[in-house]
């Protein structure tokens, strides 16, 4: 029996995973992909420093160090059900059950899908799968296509299969409906992306965006929003045009575009194909929380953290004995940041464990405050307000539970 099972072998997981196991911990790591590294295996991008971050060797790194602790990690093993006896967590996959005195619940997030009519056609996908199936498959998804969608993740990919040598002719909108609602305004998409302008490619746009941040200023932007778009990457952004429908008759053939005014409503008799072989719909991120929902965890409706997310302390340590969380399962944010949330919470459970007496304290505030840094220093934000988001959950946890180190039921 381990004394520590990890549900997700991504960035957070294994980053808790370590920790635990460098204090002596038995652990456990779980994932149902046929290989270790989460979404760390499909990213690959040039940061603002000028450093490359590759994700497949951050993965091959912390999957290296799992060896060096003889960490037990399982791929291909998928988690249905996780309850609590008296005493141990009862894990139960479709390898059979488990049990262990701490879980750590790092299973990530998930994209929200977008349905566009004749998304069911071959040379559709998830703007996630064609990074997947570029970054680590090494598959071309196409040679011209098209991105519906514009958000933060979207971008990221956009460099990604730019550096593939695969072609996006344009980003367009989804057409405004109940499920893509705000996905669907360009205004609403114009004032989300704000938070990455310091990012934008050119001083104009970097400068322009200050001041796109006072409403009137950006309804204004927006009627004079060139028909041609704003080039990412080298790529036309087109704010005022949505997808109505994937055209083609065995595959992928083309988008019929339409244009749209600024709070997303379509112009009669401007409908116009772009041929394209491929489609990628970019609806965003959500945390994936099933089994903590499952586990009976208590959960908070966050919008700028991405949504429903388990209750949980700057310990990482939800209001379930026993059992935590890390990585994007508690908001939808960065690969380094999943990282530095696991190894606090692989800290907290050393030091629950009473495994630990010295210096654990220290380590654990240390890995706190590490955190709150890399946020601060993050070069993009998923989500606008994610510090408020934080601060909202903090806020919450110390009302219900009292400060760090309280002990709960």
């Amino acid at each position: 029996m381990s004394d520590v099972i990890v549900i997700g072998a991504g960035p957070a997981g294994l980053a808790g995973a370590i920790a635990c196991a460098e204090f002596g911990l038995k652990v456990t790591v779980l994932d149902e992909f046929f290989r270790p590294g989460g979404r760390l295996l499909g990213q690959l991008y040039e940061e603002p420093s000028g450093n490359w971050w590759n994700g497949i060797k951050e993965a091959e790194r912390l999957q290296q160090k799992t060896k060096d602790l003889a960490i037990d990690v399982r791929c291909g093993v998928s988690v249905f059900n996780l309850e609590k006896d008296e005493l141990l967590w009862n894990v139960h996959t479709n390898a059979g059950s488990m049990k262990a005195s701490y879980v750590l619940v790092a299973t990530g997030s998930a994209e929200y899908p977008i349905p566009v009519p004749g998304w069911t056609l071959p040379g559709v996908m998830s703007i996630g799968a064609a990074q997947v199936m570029t970054n680590v498959h090494r598959v071309q998804v196409g040679k011209k296509g098209i991105i519906i969608g514009a958000n933060i993740l979207a971008f990221a990919i956009l460099t990604e299969l730019q550096l593939a040598g695969i072609q996006v002719d344009r980003i367009v909108l989804p057409e405004k409906s109940p499920i893509s609602q705000e996905a669907g305004e360009p205004e609403e998409v114009l004032k989300s992306l704000l938070s990455a302008a310091h990012l934008a490619p050119s001083l104009l746009l970097r400068f322009g965006s200050v001041f796109m941040k006072n409403g009137l200023l950006r309804k204004i932007a927006l009627n004079f929003y060139p028909k041609g778009g704003m080039k990412i990457s080298g790529t036309p952004l087109q704010l005022r045009k949505a997808a109505m429908e994937i055209v083609g008759k065995k595959q992928v053939e083309g988008v019929r575009v339409v244009d749209i005014t600024p709070n997303g409503a379509t112009v009669p008799g401007s409908d116009k194909i772009y041929e394209a072989d491929f489609v990628c719909i970019a609806g965003g991120l959500y945390p994936l929380t099933e089994i903590t929902a499952v586990a009976g965890c208590p959960f908070q409706f966050v919008p700028e953290l991405g949504g429903h997310i388990p209750v949980h302390s700057e310990w990482m340590e939800t209001p379930l004995q026993g059992l935590f969380v890390a990585g994007n399962i508690t908001g939808i944010e960065g690969g380094k940041i999943a990282m530095a949330q696991g190894t606090v919470a692989g800290l907290a459970i050393v030091k629950r464990s009473g495994k630990e007496a010295g210096s654990i304290d220290r380590l654990l505030q240390k890995s706190v405050d590490y955190v709150r840094d890399v946020r601060q220093h993050a070069p993009i934000q998923f989500n606008p307000g994610v510090d408020e988001g934080r601060q909202t959950m903090k806020e919450l946890w110390v009302s219900k539970y009292g400060k760090e180190g309280k002990v709960i039921s």
